[in-house]
This record gives structure tokens, C-alpha cells and sequence, in this order.
């Protein structure tokens, strides 16, 4: 049996993305229970050199935007500047999940060996279709979520491995 293009990825950013609202629910829980201030909350990372928490879930965002937009033909939003809030993090997923849920399997599916460049500055990545999906999009985003998870663990939100995977 093959995988398609698009079973490998929207569905996978629906699921995951959804699961990372669900944290984000308890973030904001233990934030108002603890009193916390949410900037710095959001501001937390795990090492210096990393990005914080807000940014560990905008590229978590981008990364699955960028990911179905490249694939199926779209213009990737741009939802602006990090959030400061937990209620601004839950938005800017909503709209991500919006944003992905809109490209259908026609639109994905074929596009293995679709020309793919990337540029950051004056920097140019060129893949394959696949090779973009499952070597670039896919472990960037699941290493932002992870991080972004790790963090929120790190300050003492009990979720667990059901809170990362999200519903089946």
C-alpha cells in the first residue's frame, strides 16, 4: 500500500496541532492558578541559544503552513510578529489548523517530485517534494513541538504523552 503525499502530512498537522491546543488549555490553567505572568511564561526556553516558548509554537505554526503551501500551490499566511499571550498562541494555531484543513488531497498528492526552493536571505534550499516533506517540514515541526512540550514540562504542567499525541 503507498502513502500519499497528503496522508502524511494535513492529517499529521491537523492531529498535532490540535494536541498542542489542548497543552496550550493547560498552560493557560496553570498560569492563572499559579498566578504566572503569561509574557514570561511565553518567554521560557530550555537553553539560552534556543527560541521561547511563543516562537517554539509560531515555527511549529509556519513549519505546517509552509509545508502544505509549498506542497499544493498555496500562499502561506503570514500571521506577523510572536505572540505574548496564551489566548494569542490558541489563535494563531487556530487559524494554522484553518489554513491546512482548507488544502484538499488533489491539491497535495502527486507532488513528490515537485520542485520545492526555499530562500532565507541571500540562502536557497532546493528539494524534491518528498524529500521537503519528510526530510525538512516534518522534523522541524515535530522538533518545535517537542521543544515547545519539553518547555511547558520544564515549568511544571503535568501533561503527558496522551496531552502530545492528541486523539487517534
Amino acid at each position: 500500500m503507498t502513502i500519499s503525499m497528503y496522508q502524511v502530512s494535513v492529517p499529521v498537522f491537523l492531529r498535532n496541532l490540535n494536541a498542542l491546543n489542548g497543552v496550550l488549555d493547560k498552560a493557560a490553567a496553570l498560569a492563572e492558578a499559579r498566578k504566572l505572568d503569561q509574557a514570561v511564561l511565553l518567554g521560557q526556553r530550555i537553553y539560552p541559544d534556543m527560541f521561547p516558548l511563543n516562537v517554539q509554537v509560531g515555527q511549529v505554526c509556519t513549519h505546517a503552513l509552509r509545508g502544505v503551501a509549498q506542497l499544493a500551490g498555496l500562499t502561506q499566511p503570514d500571521f506577523g510578529a510572536p505572540e505574548t499571550t496564551i489566548a494569542g498562541l490558541k489563535e494563531r494555531v487556530g487559524k494554522t489548523i484553518e489554513f491546512v484543513k482548507n488544502a484538499s488531497a488533489a491539491q497535495v498528492d502527486g507532488t513528490e517530485d515537485k520542485e520545492i526552493v526555499l530562500k532565507f536571505g541571500t540562502r536557497e534550499m532546493k528539494f524534491r517534494g518528498q524529500d521537503f516533506l519528510v526530510g525538512f517540514t516534518l522534523p522541524n515541526f515535530f522538533f518545535h513541538y517537542t521543544t515547545a512540550y519539553n518547555i511547558l514540562r520544564s515549568v511544571g504542567l503535568e501533561v503527558g504523552k496522551r496531552d502530545f499525541m492528541g486523539a487517534a
